[in-house]
């Protein structure tokens, strides 16, 4: 058990100056105000803000921050106010206690506006104070490794927002040990099957791959005093099991054929010396060209540096290597966490970091955006940043991997990004849906005058270039929509013989702007021409009823042949129903073939009604450009209209024998119906195996695929449509 002298012990090491009083205060304090208190383990309370403050003790923070670390849960908690903490303790730990406070109800993303405020919250807390979210990491760290004592539903849902929330966190702000313990500890918990699966299968070759490692090292620190190299250590290491997880999904190969499991690091005294380092280890194993990379000339955006390279031996092991110094290799497990200034113990000057500028970015556009968009942008700004552009001049520019010259541009200035026509890139003309390379040259051609397309919302990746071509195209689609309304409204009151303005100059046509929500007449146009209100909802106040009656008894040519191709062609789903709107067209999109119980919206189409796509489509997101164009959707009662989906599923398996009839005998036992089956046989000892269900519903669906992945040798479970 962690005791409060040997978390002093660890503060006085790094900050002899330090005021341990404090620290001791602090103990003393929540040891009080958490007496009585139990964990979900059995232990007394206090075991975890001891050990939230030894975690960060062990990464060199300052007092006040290993302060906060003890005194984290005692406002949440207990009947302490942040008062008694600012009097006792001062108002710098009062400050970050309160930030820890602020975000520790951080709920799973992204399902509703108020959780989507809680992420707002915890990004402002950061930018505020960087000293905050560490204290919520190492709180985070702890509970994870305790996780095993809640509900498995609970263990479930925390696992999965720190697979979402605090592991890409940790990343971003260099943290690798922090991130790896993260993952490895939720993956554990998120699939513990396959989780205990992948354990057994790399101990089972534990032996073997221990023995590499020692004969592999042994042989590299001969060839590095050798060649004179001036190395601190060389180490050996076996990737961890959600790395190696990741690489099995990614690829679809059986742990066999990983041929990088294992791995060895290099550290040296100085920069010279990684370089001669990597020399050596070209010249007495082969490297694989395209997997040479050096983050010391460019390093990533948290301020990682590395050289890295995957060799192959004349036994044909092949491994990976990474050579740093001590000092990149302090940066590259601690991160921010080792070379954070505290100025006069304020520990806020963000100004001069880079690896805090993505904060201020998220906090610039979360201004106008909605709750799920910032979700989005805040996971888009957690992706590791690993295509590195130059201008013609030799800037270099980040981009996430994928990122095409659009998104360079707008990188660049919003200007470049709104006039940009074409691009070349190391001197040769290339589409603008280009994915960028590291190390390409990017030469933006621009035309004064020009403005941007909606068919680059997609293949554009960056927040940056997504928020500002959404800012345009918006703009320009409620121009359109509010000059189409006038016209809707306009050609209704001729239809119901009334005058634009006698009904506009009504006193009457105020409470209608009113009683709809508008607060100038441009909104009501621009509902109009989204199609999110009716021309005859807007005038039948300014229309008596026998006027009205006999306006409606013929219905227009427009409405006789929407019915009449309706009723011919079966068009339109009436298993969903428009919220608030009767009689309105809307069919499923086949792009995603959303059923009952999914999330899902409506997109007002021209002409052909409303189309309904799940959110998880990948089309939703780009059709939430046009907002205004979005209307709800509901699903009716299962009672009422209880019917079948078809369900494509593809499934990645063993190629085993028996392995077909073991999965229509897992779906046949839940009672559902197989209408196809296709199986392909892959080089790798793997199968794909094509199968379509009837399902009733989305819990439906879930329980099918449950059902996929609890059968022996099945890899993957995949959703095709």
């Amino acid at each position: 058990m962690i005791r409060i002298d040997d978390v002093v012990r660890k503060v006085e090491r790094f900050h002899p100056d330090a005021d341990i009083e404090l620290l001791r205060r602090a103990y003393i304090f929540s040891a009080k105000e958490h007496l009585g208190q139990m964990r979900a383990s059995g232990e007394p309370y206090l075991t975890h803000p001891l050990t939230v403050a030894d975690i960060l003790a062990s990464q060199r923070m300052d007092v006040e921050t290993v302060t906060t670390g003890l005194l984290h849960d005692v406002v949440e908690d207990t009947l302490t106010s942040l008062e008694d903490i600012e009097k006792l303790f001062g108002k710098s730990v009062a400050h970050l206690v309160d930030g820890v406070t602020k975000i520790s109800n951080l709920g799973k993303l992204p399902k509703d506006q108020a959780q989507a405020e809680n992420l707002r919250k915890m990004v402002l807390a950061m930018v505020d104070d960087i000293r905050v979210v560490l204290v919520k990491l190492a709180d985070r760290t702890h509970n994870m490794r305790t996780l095993g004592f809640l509900r498995p539903d609970k263990r479930q849902r925390i696992a999965q927002e720190t697979l979402e929330v605090y592991a890409p966190i940790a990343h971003r702000l260099g943290m690798s040990k922090v991130r790896a313990e993260l993952e490895d500890l939720s993956f554990q918990h998120i699939d513990p099957e396959a989780y205990q699966r992948l354990k057994a299968e790399v101990e089972a070759r534990s032996g073997s791959t221990e023995a590499f490692l020692q004969e592999v090292v042994a042989r590299i620190e001969e060839r590095l005093k050798d060649e004179g190299v001036d190395f601190v250590s060389v180490q050996g290491r076996v990737k961890r099991l959600y790395s190696i997880y990741l690489k099995l999904q990614r690829q679809k190969i059986p742990l066999e054929k990983v041929y990088d499991l294992a791995a060895v690091r290099i550290l040296t005294r100085e920069d010279k010396d990684c370089y001669f380092a990597l020399g050596v280890m070209h010249k007495y194993w082969h490297p694989f060209q395209d997997r040479i990379k050096d983050f010391i000339a460019v390093a990533r955006d948290n301020g990682y540096q590395s050289l890295h390279t995957s060799v192959i031996g004349s036994e044909g092991y092949q491994f990976e290597v990474q050579i740093r110094t001590e000092a990149m290799h302090r940066i590259a497990e601690e991160g921010i966490a080792a070379h954070w200034k505290y100025k006069e113990g304020k520990g806020n000057d963000t100004s001069e970091d880079e690896s805090t500028i993505w904060l201020r970015r998220l906090i610039e556009w979360q201004q106008n955006e909605s709750a799920e968009e910032f979700v989005q942008n805040f996971k888009t700004e957690m992706k590791p940043r690993e295509v590195y552009a130059f201008t013609p001049k030799g800037k270099v520019v980040q981009l996430p991997v994928g990122a095409t010259p659009i998104d360079f541009a707008y990188a660049i200035h919003t200007e470049v990004g709104n006039q940009c026509t074409g691009a070349k890139v190391n001197g040769r003309i290339v589409p603008l849906k280009y994915k960028i390379q590291n190390g390409d040259v990017i030469d933006i051609a621009t035309t004064p005058g020009h403005l941007p397309s909606r068919d680059w919302m997609t293949f554009i990746v960056t927040t940056r270039a997504r928020s500002k071509v959404k800012h345009w195209l918006t703009e320009q689609q409620r121009i359109s929509s509010i000059e189409l309304g006038k016209k809707l409204l306009e050609k209704e009151a001729q239809r119901l013989r009334v005058k634009m303005r006698t009904v506009l100059e009504d006193e009457k046509f105020k409470t209608v702007l009113s009683d709809h929500g508008f607060g100038k007449l441009d909104d009501l146009y621009a509902a109009l021409g989204y199609g999110k209100l009716l021309p005859r909802t807007v005038l039948r106040p300014f229309v008596s009823q026998e006027a009205a009656e006999k306006a409606d008894a013929k219905p227009s040519r427009l409405q006789q042949v929407s019915q009449a191709v309706k009723k011919a062609l079966k068009l339109g789903d009436d298993r969903i129903t428009i919220k608030g709107v009767d009689d309105v067209l809307a069919q499923r999109a086949r792009c995603c073939n959303p059923i009952r119980g999914e999330d899902v919206i409506g997109y007002v189409t021209q002409g052909k009604g409303v189309a309904v796509h799940a959110k998880r489509c990948t089309n939703a997101a780009n059709l939430m450009v046009n907002r205004e164009r979005i209307v709800e959707i509901e699903w009716l009662d299962e009672e009422k209209k209880a019917s079948l989906y078809s369900v494509p599923l593809a499934v990645t398996t063993e190629d085993r024998q028996g392995a077909l009839a073991a999965l229509v005998n897992a779906i046949a036992n839940i009672k559902t119906n197989i209408s196809d089956t296709r199986t392909t046989i892959y080089d790798n000892a793997s199968a794909r195996i094509d199968i379509t269900v009837d399902i009733t519903d989305i819990a439906h669906l879930e329980r099918v695929i449950a059902a996929l992945k609890g059968v022996t040798g099945v890899i993957t479970v995949e959703r095709t449509s």
